[in-house]
């Protein structure tokens, strides 16, 4: 069963910080006219990487040891402005569209090759 996992987990990830990160996305347009809000966004690809490889934290075995001080990839962090607002909004139409759309594809690319990988399993199970 872990093998199975294992073979799909990258894609299954993948699919889960897109949908995080266009939840955050959908936010920051629906929040355009909002006076005072404050754009966010998230590093798919550190997310990504620290999903993985597992980097990120390391473990104190000791009590002596110096505490790691936390890196909190998972949290959406702001995004600055290319151009100021008045009302100190800070989203940015055009950049949250195109951050919007580059994530659709990376889900839909994520939703295509976990199916031909699941199809590829059916072929196998199947003797085909």
């Amino acid at each position: 069963m872990s093998v199975l996992r294992d073979h799909l987990s990258v894609h299954t990830d993948a699919l889960r910080i897109a949908e995080r990160r266009g939840a955050i996305l959908a936010s920051n347009i629906a929040n355009a006219a909002t006076p005072g809000y404050k754009a966010r966004d998230m590093d798919f690809r550190a997310e990504l990487a620290q999903r993985i490889h597992g980097q990120g934290t390391l473990l104190a075995t000791n009590t002596r040891h110096i505490a790691q001080p936390t890196a909190h990839l998972g949290n959406p962090g702001y995004r600055v402005p290319t151009t100021a607002s008045l009302d100190g909004n800070t989203v940015e139409s055009a950049v949250e569209q195109v951050q919007f759309a580059e994530n659709a594809l990376r889900q839909q690319a994520s939703l295509t090759f976990l199916n031909r990988r699941i199809s590829g399993l059916m072929s196998a199970i199947r003797g085909e």
